[in-house]
């Protein structure tokens, strides 16, 4: 990830998250959905990779609230999967949360999502329940997963 850089998202990189996030999710999150979690949500932290031309190639959120990260979404765009952007992300990410307090982290992945569910085992993740028919356009269910960073071996 030598030509990566990681920056804090700004409203202005929101157009070119929003072409990721529509080629990446079978229900994407708006324009507006990411602008408000930029300008009103204050538990709300976002970040961008950005390539040597300054373009957004991927980007991650997480909500901190006291000691515990909720991931709220992480995406790469499609030339760059399988590359480790994912990883480097999710790694920066969980840095920069841990930063300002975070000690534990928390997400939910649908069982299909095998990439997934595989970067977010290498990060130390487990499964710790279930959310029934949580995703509303497929009626599939959420794994919930744990990490605590006493227990991460890549942090």
């Amino acid at each position: 990830m030598d030509k990566v850089k990681f920056e804090k998202m700004m409203v202005e990189h929101l157009d070119q998250v929003i072409l990721i996030e529509n080629v990446s999710f079978p229900t994407p999150w708006s324009k507006n959905a990411f602008d408000y979690e930029l300008t009103y949500n204050d538990f709300a932290h976002y970040i961008v990779a950005l390539n040597d031309n300054k373009q957004v190639i991927g980007y991650a959120g997480v909500w901190l609230i006291l000691d515990e990260g909720h991931i709220t979404n992480i995406a790469t765009h499609p030339d760059w999967r399988g590359t480790g952007l994912g990883f480097a992300l999710m790694q920066e990410l969980i840095s920069r949360a841990a930063l300002v307090g975070a000690e534990r982290f928390t997400l939910e992945v649908r069982p299909s999502n095998k990439p997934a569910r595989a970067l977010y085992k290498k990060f130390g993740f487990v499964k710790k329940g279930l959310r029934k028919q949580y995703y509303t356009d497929t009626q599939e269910d959420a794994i919930i997963m744990w990490m605590d960073l006493l227990s991460q071996k890549n942090y």
